[in-house]
């Protein structure tokens, strides 16, 4: 007699198995790392102070973080200049730039945002009265 029921779940998944984009959303969608992306691979090569500028919310001490692990993640590409005073530009490597189908994708559903806000703003008035679930 075969049994119909799935097969349990290993109890130890690493998240990759369980999840194979999970690595990719880690390094891709961190909080800081998709403006610093999508402002390079839309605008082109900046300077510090411009990408600073450009992503106006930003610390100067978060930005140097994510470049820093943008560069080693190969995802963008920095450039000194040893002039005077040194000059230092930021550009999104070809690597980065492969991501640009995927920002495509995620600005096309962002048409989608007006249908989260309202599922939010229904949950939420669900919430504040409990008895009329439905």
């Amino acid at each position: 007699m075969t049994s119909n029921k799935a097969p349990a779940a290993p109890v130890d998944v690493a998240p990759e198995q369980a999840c194979p984009i999970a690595p990719v959303v880690d390094i891709v969608f961190s909080r800081w790392t998709t403006p610093i992306l999508w402002t390079l691979n839309e605008y082109g090569r900046h300077r510090f102070v411009e990408l600073q500028r450009r992503i106006a919310t930003i610390t100067p001490k978060v930005l140097t973080e994510r470049l820093r692990q943008l560069e080693r993640d190969g995802l963008v590409v920095r450039t000194y200049h040893p002039e005077v005073p040194p000059r230092v530009e930021y550009e999104i490597s070809d690597l980065g730039r492969s991501l640009a189908p995927l920002f495509a994708a995620l600005a096309h559903w962002s048409v989608n945002l007006g249908r989260v806000e309202q599922a939010r703003h229904d949950y939420d008035a669900r919430e504040r009265h409990p008895g009329r679930r439905g």
